[in-house]
């Protein structure tokens, strides 16, 4: 960092700086094209870059990998139709699962921070990969920020439980937090239906019809673990959803490979946002990545169900058909 200057001094957040010059100097953007996806203008992002550089947030090191992701987001955002499509690159040397998830979460929490609006209500999922995200969500306030937990909860499986995410976000960004005061799966449809009757939880539900944004991942039927895990779900359970074609699941909510619902064991027993809910949201951001989740991604693109795709550089290249 400069000698005698700090963050605080220049009146940005570090975590603003470091976006802007991850999208120019790693992803290959122009200066425009930044301005124009984080709604800045472009003499703002110039004085961004040379802000990162003078505060030492940036360490020019030229490395010819850094500027594959550029095209890959493109070739997405167009395949898909999508309104941003972020690519965390691979370190040199050997990967891991856990070191790519962290690399895409971190990159997905400086993305969802910049897009967040004053007096936006954001919608926030469950998961191993939201959580992550939770976690490195950047500090700093949004003024009156609603967040809502989008799935009911779950106590078998303490690792698991989906309100953390929603606070943990809202904490670090000084909002409202919206809590869903009910389990995420119900024993019976007819039990389920009568709960949503009642007046609170009709109430959040609601509110669950009208957001602004979204933040959540998809989860994959080849590594049943987060959810026979969490208690949502059976094995037998899935074995149904696999029988029927299924390829992706989004809380309880089991898509094919074109993103098309399939009925099973969980359908109308499951407290919380419906997929028509969260294709209703105008910004949805899905968070996921890896060889595991990568038919699942393709089921939630082809379905409609991001605007912004948060993902590694192995698993876009898989998208476009390249593996």
């Amino acid at each position: 960092m400069a000698e005698g200057k700090t963050v605080k001094d220049v009146g940005h957040s570090e975590a603003q700086l470091a976006h802007v010059a991850m999208l120019y100097y790693r992803e290959g953007l122009t200066q425009s094209e930044i301005a124009q996806r984080i709604g800045l203008s472009r003499a703002t992002i110039v004085n961004y870059l040379r802000l990162a550089r003078d505060l030492g947030i940036v360490d020019i090191r030229i490395r010819g990998e850094s500027f594959t992701a550029s095209p890959l987001s493109r070739q997405l955002t167009e395949r898909f139709g999508l309104a941003d499509c972020y690519i965390a690159h691979h370190d040199m040397g050997p990967q891991n699962d856990e070191a790519v998830l962290e690399r895409v979460a971190q990159l997905a929490a400086s993305a969802l921070h910049d897009l967040l609006e004053p007096s936006d209500r954001l919608g926030v999922a469950w998961g191993e990969t939201v959580q992550q995200v939770a976690r490195k969500f950047p500090n700093g306030p949004i003024p009156n920020l609603n967040v809502h937990q989008m799935v009911g909860t779950m106590d078998f499986n303490p690792r698991f439980v989906p309100e953390a995410c929603a606070i943990e976000i809202a904490r670090r960004t000084l909002a409202s937090c919206r809590t869903l005061h009910a389990p995420a799966v119900i024993s019976t449809a007819a039990l389920a239906s009568q709960l949503r009757a009642e007046p609170v939880i009709a109430r959040q539900l609601e509110e669950l019809a009208s957001l602004s944004k979204a933040l959540f991942s998809v989860g994959s039927l080849s590594v049943p673990q987060t959810l026979v895990g969490s208690g949502m779900a059976t094995h037998e359970e899935l074995q149904v959803y696999l029988d029927r074609g299924a390829k992706g699941v989004f809380w309880g909510h089991f898509v094919d490979g074109d993103g098309a619902a399939v009925e099973g064991p969980l359908s109308g027993r499951v407290i919380g946002a419906s997929l028509d809910d969260v294709r209703a949201v105008p910004v949805r951001m899905l968070v996921a990545c890896g060889p595991t989740k990568r038919e699942a991604i393709g089921a939630a693109l082809r379905g409609g169900f991001a605007t912004h795709l948060v993902t590694d550089e192995e698993t876009a290249s898989f998208l476009l058909g390249r593996h």
